[in-house]
């Protein structure tokens, strides 16, 4: 038998990995719909900011980001550094007003001092991260500083020890995925910009340069949306007149999550809020959180009806008074995965991907109404990115790619307006494997025999793919087995014991794993629940894994979930959580 027909039964062996690995990946093309984020906020502290920030603008800026975090589990941090680490503060998560409230009144406590060593708190930063980060969070450090590094003489500390811990910082930042975004304040023209582009160009950042402090909160505001792939919407500038001026808020649709307005002034504004149906709304109620301090005033509306709002604003005789906004989205964007797996040059790829919310294809003509979307191909080898336009048909977004070269490629789709901005995660397309494949057997007619060893090789090498195979396909098998069943969902008040009417949750909706939070319709409330997953086990049970610190108890005990424990029919569970002292019962019938 001549050895080529072998070497044609190995290629044909990787092509099918090769598809299996595609189909695997392919469940990771979605973008998600809210991402949460772990922020580390590294402020300078050095004697010099004296002069820089006379206003400790930089504290107010700090609290506007603070104050633009979500209830829903975003966590923050903090280092102020000089030479050294002068205060710090783990990731924390955001879970309340008061949570807000109190890392708000810590950045107040922060005090200034001798010497600055960049280096000194950015290391310290990643370590924070390092130890607090969430898989599911989107990482960053933002770094806001005023000047060059100046070490204390007296110390044993140089430029080329400081330098070697920097670039040691930007070296794992890099390879963690901690984009470190950089805000220079340049008062007195000697800002050190090839140090903060450095940091930000090679960890995925942006670099931001100001002259005055006032530029602070818009900054912070852009650093926000450019994280979560936001956009921050400008909506006036207004001076003010002493008298209530009226500003227009159009919320374009009922997906929105959260609407951002951001009001910056030189002195506090009142404000009043109304409605599209012209009543006036409580500020701060239970769907509309404010807060204000001497230079910005932050109204956050959660949940908003869709329609023409109105924020009636009034400040100071002859104030400048700036009003932007950052919409979070509660939409995700898909990319459908196409069929056929092996391709070459000239193959047309039908290209389509849609909006969806919490896993379901939103059929909505007025989201898609003003959106456009376009494919963008990178071709791997060489970098070289290329856009092509996708037609908007009112409830998706599709086209055609035809394949240039026998290349691998990657595929994303990116959609926005003027308020929205969404991507998909990519795919591959590999069309340099059915070149190789069909390459080969015509290379292999001008060998004649091959030494028996490789026949031993290629033989291991097969039982290898073939388990692989296996492997890959129990997973993607697990990934996509779906529930039976449904869960009765009740709520008992702890300090009044007082119950919720029992709710019932069909599971069959969801395939592979699920988050008891989205069972409680994602309710900022019980964001503790966040930890606790839920995934099909054998003979019509689920596994129940906790890995956060809600308490677990069966049968009147409580037990550890870490690992898993499984739940039958008619089973009961009883999930305590501490930071609002309530419990819920968890009865799983079939």
């Amino acid at each position: 038998m001549k050895v080529h027909k072998y070497a044609a039964f190995f290629l044909l062996c990787l092509l099918l990995l090769n598809s299996l690995i595609l189909t695997d990946s392919a469940a990771a093309n979605i973008s998600t719909d809210a991402q949460k984020m772990d922020a580390v906020l590294v402020v300078d502290v050095s004697n010099s900011m004296k002069d820089s920030d006379k206003n400790k603008i930089s504290n107010e800026a700090m609290k506007m980001f603070i104050d633009m975090l979500s209830k829903n589990g975003d966590k923050v941090g903090m280092v102020a550094y000089t030479d050294q680490i002068i205060r710090e503060k783990a990731l924390m998560k955001i879970g309340s007003d008061a949570d807000k409230t109190d890392f708000k009144k810590y950045i107040d406590t922060l005090s200034l001092g001798a010497y600055t060593d960049i280096a000194v708190g950015v290391s310290e930063a990643v370590k924070i991260l390092d130890a607090g980060k969430e898989a599911d969070h989107t990482p960053l450090i933002i770094l806001l500083t005023d000047g060059n590094n100046y070490l204390n003489p007296n110390s044993d500390r140089t430029e080329e020890l400081s330098g070697k811990d920097l670039d040691e910082a930007i070296r794992k930042s890099k390879s963690e995925g901690y984009p470190i975004y950089t805000i220079g304040l340049n008062a007195d023209g000697t800002l050190n910009k090839t140090i903060l582009e450095k940091l930000s160009g090679e960890t995925g950042g942006k670099f931001f340069t100001t002259t005055t402090a006032d530029d602070l909160p818009r900054i912070l505001s852009e650093i926000f949306a450019n994280h979560l792939k936001l956009k921050v919407i400008p909506i006036t500038n207004l001076t003010g007149n002493g008298q209530f001026q009226d500003v227009n808020i159009d919320i374009p649709n009922n997906s929105v999550m959260e609407a951002n307005i951001s009001i910056t002034s030189g002195n506090p504004i009142e404000a009043k809020l109304f409605s599209p149906d012209g009543k006036e709304i409580e500020i701060p109620s239970d769907d509309v959180y404010y807060s204000k301090s001497k230079a910005y005033s932050l109204i956050k509306l959660i949940k908003p009806a869709s329609g023409n709002w109105k924020v009636q604003v009034k400040g100071v005789q002859k104030d400048k008074i700036d009003i932007n906004m950052v919409f979070n989205y509660d939409l995700g964007l898909r990319l459908v995965d196409p069929a056929k797996k092996n391709y070459k040059k000239g193959d047309v790829i039908a290209i389509q991907s849609f909006l969806e919310s919490n896993g379901q294809k939103v059929d909505s003509p007025e989201l898609y109404q003003s959106m456009g979307a376009k494919l963008v191909v990178n071709e791997i080898a060489s970098n070289t990115i290329s856009e092509l336009t996708l037609t908007n048909d009112g409830k998706s977004f599709h086209g055609e790619f035809t394949i240039p070269e026998d290349k691998k490629y990657e595929l994303k789709v990116v959609a926005e307006d003027n308020s929205f901005y969404r991507e998909t995660d990519p795919i591959i397309i590999d069309a340099s494997v059915m070149a190789a494949a069909s390459a080969a057997p015509e290379k292999m007619e001008n060998k004649k025999d091959f030494p028996w060893l490789l026949y031993v090789m290629m033989g291991i090498g097969l039982i290898f793919l073939a388990a692989l195979a296996f492997y890959i396909l129990s997973f993607i098998k697990k990934a996509n087995k779906g529930f039976i069943g449904q869960i009765v969902v009740e709520i008992r008040d702890e300090d009044t014991g007082e119950k919720t009417t029992p709710q019932y949750r069909k599971l069959n909706t969801f395939k592979g794993k699920i988050k008891l939070h989205q069972l409680l319709q994602l309710a900022p409330e019980y964001i503790e629940t966040e930890s606790i997953i839920l995934v099909p086990g054998k003979n019509d049970t689920l596994t129940l894994f906790n890995k956060g610190e809600v308490i677990i108890e069966k049968a009147g005990r409580a037990v550890d979930a870490s690992k898993g424990i499984t739940i039958k029919k008619n089973d009961r569970l009883k999930a305590k959580l501490s930071k609002v002292n309530k419990s819920i019962s968890l009865d799983y019938l079939i």
